[in-house]
């Protein structure tokens, strides 16, 4: 750690002119930047009593082994000189935005000879105009598609294009309208550039000249009893006011604005920005930043500019401006915004009135973001640390539950009922241990009675394996190279896996179980652990509704304050649960459907199939309708139901590989070989009618 002393420049060599300073550390490396007013006044402040500085700064002063400055002319310089050196040397102890994900552009790209259309990410091209940002890239092309109606503008890539032009057929979108087809020569590349510019225009939130622009067409087009020429027209402007219905007024005058919104605490922030344009929200992004310096509001809204526009010119910088709180001086942000837009820009906090009004809905999801964000912090040790601590006050255990595993059971109307294990150490997840399990006999029509088996079977492989390794341990050698042996001189590393040599799938206990459910699930996991003699692993349950903590024996249960890490962490962990289990779930059912006795029907598709499932539910049910129930089914004739009838007389049920030495159904325990990271929505691909019943 160095002492700032012995790098202190003497107060007489500091200008006292605006300038832009460096600190750097002992390999030269450029480690902050910063400007000033006044140079020799701002360097001042670091070179105080250690004692004095705020914790981050101290840390950049006693990181750093010189410091360097360079004077300019006005404030304007420093803040472009500033902006220039952070993009520059990435200095670690800067404020530093990490956007939450690379936001979608509509972009046009009016430097090529047939404008395109097209979705764009990453950094901005010199002739291409942008559009958004917008929060997903599916509501761009959303809008897109209603807009080629009306401005068939090119949007193929430029391998489409040339092949079009080569073979002299245009692709579909040419053939349905939806595209001028330049790449045949259907339209000159001076009318295909006003198309474009006409599509850019639209976007840019001038729509009422162009819609009163097809009005007087359709009316002239009546009035010359041009029936399908004025329909064509009524369609187009219909696409057009739906397109336009995707961005609600939220300001009136066709305001064009930016308004950003910053919610902070002690260590991070959030800033939030809405596009407005023509009155309209169109586009929004998000950034989190460290707050690696004692910094205020100000001074953050001046880096979310700087950000925001630092590589903007022209009407991407919008003429009016609204923040939380102005820069402190505000004029030098002010000249250069004006700078980068050439013309003026109007920057001030929102008092009265609509804006304000939207500037409150800006700050509510800065503060979302912000709290979103610190859920998200799951690599925070801290954090961690803590969410474990308030759990073993909670739960009044010996220690913080370093293991903790969580079961949830999942079916369909009683069919296909699976469970899952997933382990979580040290508050992160360990998917290399997760487990499933299928759920046979009387136990598939009861959570209570599943819940009870999945622990029972779950913890007697626990107990068999703990005493194979104990007897084990009690003959290991330690041979002459220093590797510890077993007594027929195996390494002791196959202690730790089976016979097939994969690693032990119960090898380590938790030191609490969490089940998703109340009281009547936490009693059956209890029961379970007793029944086998297990006393030293603690037991809780997370009910969905109020969020509720159940543990055994209590008629009430522990209710965690909704901001406490252990509560998130439970919740997390029991999501994750039920998000396996489920997908398990889904998996076994989609195999079932595609390796079940219908595939070998002649002449069944998967239409059909589908539709003879969802009207019956299951195979089973289906093997024991009639041929007039069959023949209910949309698309089944009677030839058909004989079909299928005789197909699933013929096809018997598979009878479950059982274990001769032990009696148990093998396979019932299965590795979660993906580490369950398939990341599928809980109700993605479940028919809407059934939602509500699948667990």
């Amino acid at each position: 750690m160095a002492d700032p002393s012995s790098y202190r420049p003497r107060p007489g060599d500091i200008p006292e002119s605006p300038g832009v300073y460096r600190f750097r550390d002992e390999h030269r490396r450029v480690i902050y930047v910063g400007k000033a007013k006044s140079l020799r006044q701002r360097l001042a402040n670091y070179f105080q009593d250690l004692a004095n500085l705020h914790p981050r700064t101290r840390t950049m002063v006693t990181t750093a082994a010189s410091v360097e400055w360079t004077v300019v002319s006005t404030e304007v310089e420093a803040l472009q000189l500033e902006y220039s050196w952070i993009k520059e040397f990435d200095p670690r102890f800067n404020v530093k935005y990490r956007d939450d994900k690379s936001y979608p552009y509509l972009a046009v790209t009016m430097n090529e000879e047939f404008p395109r259309v097209q979705v764009m990410r990453g950094h901005k091209k010199k002739g291409v105009r942008y559009f958004g940002p917008y929060a997903h890239a599916w509501a761009i092309r959303d809008t897109v598609d209603l807009l080629l109606r009306v401005f068939p503008v090119r949007t193929c890539s430029a391998g489409v294009f040339r092949n079009a032009a080569r073979t002299g057929r245009p692709c579909l979108l040419g053939y349905i309208g939806k595209c001028s087809a330049p790449c045949v020569g259907r339209i000159t590349p001076e009318d295909h550039r006003d198309l474009a510019e006409d599509f850019s225009d639209f976007m840019a939130g001038r729509t009422g000249t162009y819609l009163r622009r097809l009005e007087n067409q359709m009316t002239q087009a009546a009035e010359e009893m041009e029936y399908e020429r004025a329909a064509r027209l009524r369609d187009d402007i219909e696409a057009l006011k739906k397109a336009m219905e995707k961005n609600a007024v939220v300001l009136a005058d066709a305001t064009d604005a930016d308004l950003i919104a910053v919610a902070e605490d002690e260590l991070e922030a959030a800033v939030q920005i809405f596009h407005v344009r023509g009155g309209r929200v169109r586009g929004q992004r998000g950034w989190v930043t460290d707050k690696v310096e004692e910094i205020t509001t100000s001074a953050l809204v001046e880096h979310a500019l700087q950000q925001l526009y630092g590589e903007e010119t022209g009407d991407a910088v919008p003429k009016e401006v609204l923040v939380p709180a102005l820069p402190d001086p505000v004029e030098p942000v002010q000249e250069w915004l004006a700078e980068r837009r050439g013309a003026g820009v109007s920057l001030r906090v929102p008092q009265r009135g609509d804006k304000k009004a939207l500037m409150e809905t800006v700050q509510r999801n800065a503060q979302q973001a912000l709290v979103l964000h610190k859920t998200r912090r799951a690599s925070d040790l801290t954090t961690r640390s803590r969410a474990l601590e308030e759990i073993a006050e909670a739960l009044d255990l010996d220690s913080a539950p370093l293991r903790i595993e969580c079961y949830d059971i999942s079916h369909l109307q009683g069919d296909d009922v699976v469970a899952s294990m997933v382990v979580f150490e040290d508050g992160l997840q360990r998917k290399n241990e997760y487990r499933r399990f299928q759920i046979k006999g009387f136990a598939g029509q009861d959570d209570v009675r599943s819940m009870h088996e999945v622990i029972t079977r779950r913890f007697r492989r626990y107990l068999a394996e703990k005493e194979r390794t104990g007897e084990w341990a009690d003959g290991v050698t330690v041979t002459g190279d220093g590797e510890s042996a077993l007594p027929d001189g195996e390494p002791l590393a196959r202690s730790l896996k089976d016979e097939d040599g994969r690693p032990r799938k119960f090898a380590y206990p938790p030191q609490l179980v969490v089940v998703d459910g109340g009281r009547p699930q936490v009693a059956a996991a209890r029961r379970a652990l007793d029944e086998l003699g297990i006393d030293d692993i603690a037991v809780c349950g997370l009910a969905k509704r109020l969020e509720e903590v159940w543990v055994p024996g209590e008629d009430d249960p522990v209710v965690l304050p909704r901001t406490s890490e252990g509560l998130y962490l439970l919740q997390r962990v029991r999501d994750e649960a039920h998000r396996f289990a489920i997908t398990y779930q889904r998996t076994k059912r989609a195999k079932r459907f595609r390796a079940g006795p219908l595939d070998d029907v002649p002449g069944l598709g998967e239409t059909r199939k589908q539709a003879l499932i969802k009207h019956f539910g299951s195979v089973k049910k289906l093997r024991s309708a009639t041929l007039e129930q069959i023949q209910e089914v949309p698309g089944i004739g009677r030839k058909t139901a004989e079909t299928i009838a005789v197909a699933l007389a013929r096809a018997a049920p598979a009878a479950p590989a059982v274990n001769t030495a032990t009696g148990e159904i093998m396979e019932d325990e299965e590795p979660a070989t993906t580490g369950g990271s398939s990341g599928e929505p809980v109700t993605a691909g479940v028919p809407d009618e059934r939602r509500g019943q699948e667990r």
